[in-house]
């Protein structure tokens, strides 16, 4: 079956409101020539400066200027003559410095919605406040709902409690009955992990207004063998209630819960550029304006938009392709759109909904089918056309292996692209050797890898797909393959924590305590890469950040360790003394100087 695929975070649309070692990654153009040397010249020196430059991989010290260009690399002597009326400082004499760290994929809107919520996850997971701990099973789960729900009494017999993160692989199979038992006096909506369904009790279908009958409009309507609601709404069906759940999960002050909450989040996790990797999926003029009211260019990270296909066709038709354009060429903007675009495949990862080949999902709650499309196959070769004539980069959501097959044919039907134009899987939940070396074929491919299905769902969902859990994220096949690899956190759906996210993939490491495909381990060197270099890569920024090199942008994450040095189990525990934004300090803890 076809699925439209509307997401569950566009809300708006309910209201009606508009590499491996020695691998060479391909680059658009050279760095930016140095202009006119702006004072004061600030001259670094650390215990260890990091540069993922190949041609000079460590430097003892690093020069700055003002306007937070580097300016060269070297030893302390040869800068100090070079630049003889700089200002050394050896503030970081004890420290690392590795290039800024990049989450490419992350949804800013959709995290301020999440981040203002009471989590119930399956597993140990961050919010802004610190770690809330895992509810393994639905016994624990219940009765954390049951607490929170006591806790949080409605004003009003209408006032809903939301509640995010729980996953049923894990937490066993929810149903309305198990919602009603804890109140039927108000509506109850939990939110699954993976952000694709929701769970209702009674009173939420009561109050909504849901009937059954709306399984002949939507795909996404679970209904029981008596044909009534099982209180699971998800994909399509969710139009039916973005109406409802916007007036509450997009009020100013929730929004401000949440995106300030998102903001610590990063600065605490030493991150210095994302990417809101679906622009406009909850109206452009909504998160203009959310970002208006809480981003500034003073804040400790930068920020990119990609724009997503259907929300800009949506609202430009045939003008997208030029509406893009216009957008990255307006260089007022607080956030820069980058030429790139954002497509789908498939559906969804956690929710079981990715498109597989045959034999389908032999287990969890889509067990019997094969899941969704987003683009149907036969459609996807026409949808990206427009915009890979036009030169931007594809970003496309493709999780299964299906949607593997699709994506790369897709592609192979169009013309030869633009030097250095790029195609990027987004998430690449399953990836076949074969569809790997079909990938390397193509040329310019690259993936940004989910940071967290392999160590979430690594064990967890062979009860979904068998012994195709070999597949999950592939990364030291596809840099075998010479594919620029990145790891991403899809945030809110895991946190913004990049040196968390390269540790698994150097570990392989499962929740459970278990590995998963041992031979799919990156080695430091490549961990690292993948978060700095190869994430700047992916968002076409390779000659602006992403190394630590003469003519970048001086994007610096400092850290209490060096990396390198440091064993891959530990790599969440290295301390995070803050960043430096364009060479300006922003140090994780306002105490720390």
């Amino acid at each position: 079956m076809t699925s439209k695929y509307i997401i569950p975070f566009i809300f708006i649309a309910g209201l009606g409101l508009s590499g491996c070692d020695g691998q060479k990654t391909p680059t658009k153009s050279n760095k930016a020539q140095i202009g006119d040397i702006q004072s004061p010249v600030k001259i670094y020196t650390a215990r260890h400066i990091i540069t993922m430059n190949a041609a000079q991989p460590e430097s003892e010290a690093i020069a700055i200027d003002g306007s937070g260009t580097i300016l060269a690399l070297g030893s302390l002597a040869e800068l100090e003559s070079q630049y003889p009326d700089s200002i050394h400082d050896d503030g970081f004499s004890g420290k690392t410095l590795i290039p800024g760290l990049i989450d490419p994929h992350v949804h800013m809107t959709l995290g301020a919605v999440m981040y203002g919520l009471d989590f119930i996850p399956p597993w140990d997971m961050e919010d802004p406040d610190g770690t809330v701990a895992a509810l393994p099973n639905k016994t624990a789960l219940l009765d954390a709902i049951k607490k929170i729900e006591s806790r949080k009494p409605a004003k009003t017999d209408t006032d809903p409690l939301f509640l995010y993160g729980y996953h049923n692989l894990v937490q066993g199979d929810l149903t309305r009955q198990d919602l009603d038992a804890i109140t039927t006096k108000r509506p109850l909506i939990i939110w699954h992990f993976s952000g694709h369904d929701f769970y209702l009790n009674s009173k939420a279908i009561e109050i909504y207004d849901l009937k059954p009958d709306l399984a002949k409009k939507f795909h996404g309507v679970d209904l029981d063998e008596k044909g009534e609601l099982t209180g699971r709404i998800y994909e399509d069906a969710l139009l039916a209630l973005f109406p409802y759940f916007a007036r509450h999960l997009m009020s100013p002050d929730h929004i401000a819960k949440g995106f300030n909450g998102f903001e610590r989040l990063l600065k605490r996790s030493g991150v210095t550029t994302i990417a809101e990797m679906g622009y406009g999926i909850f109206g452009r003029k909504v998160e203009d304006s959310f970002l208006a009211a809480h981003y500034t260019q003073d804040d400790a990270y930068r920020l990119y938009l990609v724009p997503e296909h259907r929300a800009f066709r949506a609202e430009f038709k045939d003008g997208t392709v030029q509406a893009i354009q216009d957008m990255v060429a307006d260089k007022s903007r607080l956030a820069p759109v980058l030429p790139q675009v954002k497509l789908f495949s498939d559906a969804a990862f956690y929710s079981q909904t990715m498109k597989l080949s045959a034999p389908g999902y032999i287990g969890g709650q889509s067990k019997g089918t094969d899941g969704l499309w987003v683009s149907k196959p036969e459609a996807l070769a026409g949808i990206m056309a427009p915009y890979w004539d036009a030169g931007l980069d594809i970003h496309i959501h493709s999780n299964g292996d299906a949607a593997q097959d699709s994506t790369l044919s897709a592609l192979q039907a169009q013309k030869v692209g633009q030097d250095g134009q790029r195609l990027i899987i987004e998430h690449a939940g399953l990836l076949t050797p074969q569809q790997l070396g079909k990938a390397q074929s193509l040329g310019n491919v690259g993936l940004s890898a989910a940071s967290h299905y392999v160590h979430y769902m690594g064990e967890s969902y062979a009860a979904a797909i068998g012994e195709r859990i070999k597949y999950i994220t592939p990364l030291a096949s596809a840099l075998k393959n010479n594919l620029a690899v990145t790891l991403h956190s899809d945030a809110p759906l895991a946190p913004p924590q990049p040196l968390r996210a390269a540790s698994v993939h150097m570990t392989r490491s499962t929740r459970q305590g278990g590995t998963s495909t041992l031979t799919e381990r990156l080695n430091a060197e490549q961990a690292l890469r993948a978060v700095t270099l190869d994430a700047a890569w992916s968002l076409g920024l390779e000659d602006e950040i992403g190394s630590l090199e003469v003519g970048k942008r001086a994007d610096i994450t400092v850290l209490g360790e060096n990396p390198l040095e440091t064993n891959a189990t530990d790599w969440p525990d290295i301390t995070v003394w803050g960043v430096l934004i364009d060479g300006a300090l922003h140090p994780a803890n306002a105490d720390q100087k």
